[in-house]
């Protein structure tokens, strides 16, 4: 992860909530997003209309929670992003996003579990655990969302939304992204029929295949 000047780095949360919100991804005040760089997170403001962010809407805070700058409190999941980047170095987890995409809300309130039924799933390291319920602000809600993230860039929150991460700001979006799809996915196989999950031996596959191929990066041509 690259150290960013906190002006850079609340220009870039901003950024990213107006992106996920034209995308359907975040609706009026409800999510939140955040950005690290070394000892300081930029997060958006409790209350701020996300589709409309700037970054005076974006607060930087200390890694313990104190407001470093800006002129909002930061939002009340605060203990959600500081909790998970305790977990992880910065070099793994540079960003969080939190939403109530509607897909993936929508799976949150029924399945126990994202199964894998396309491989692009893997991207988020295999099956979406579901978070137990809790309320929402609380120690207890970062606590089980720290425990579904491991090993994993996704999880979702029971009754409540969903949570990606990222190296970068831009690669946490990209997984929000990924997870509402593959959530999308989920719901329309399901109204055909019964979904097949992919078998171990076949996401092992994909994984070594990925691999001797570069899937995903972009290469000259030879």
């Amino acid at each position: 992860m690259t150290h960013e000047e906190p002006g850079a780095l609340r220009a870039g949360v901003a950024a990213a909530c107006r992106q996920l919100a034209d995308a359907g991804l975040l609706v009026g005040t409800a999510g939140n997003v955040s950005a690290r760089s070394g000892d300081l997170v930029a997060v958006t403001g409790t209350g701020v209309v996300l589709a409309g962010c700037t970054a005076d809407d974006v607060t930087v805070v200390s890694t313990t929670g104190d407001v470093v700058e800006g002129r909002l409190a930061p939002t009340s999941e605060l203990a959600l992003h500081l909790g998970v980047y305790d977990d992880h170095p910065c070099a793994q987890v540079g960003a969080v996003v939190h939403t109530h995409a509607p897909f993936a809300t929508a799976v949150a309130c029924v399945l126990d579990e994202l199964p894998v039924l396309h491989y692009q799933q893997l991207a988020l390291g295999g099956a979406v655990r579901v978070a137990p319920y809790a309320t929402f602000g609380t120690d207890a809600l970062a606590a089980h969302v720290r425990a579904a993230l491991s090993g994993r860039s996704a999880a979702l929150l029971a009754n409540h939304g969903s949570v990606t991460v990222g190296a970068t700001l831009e690669k946490a979006v990209e997984n929000a992204l990924l997870l509402e799809w593959l959530c999308q996915l989920h719901h329309r196989a399901t109204a055909l029929g019964t979904p097949r999950a992919l078998t171990a031996e076949q996401q092992a596959d994909v994984v070594r295949v990925a691999i001797e191929r570069g899937y995903g990066s972009t290469r000259e041509v030879r």
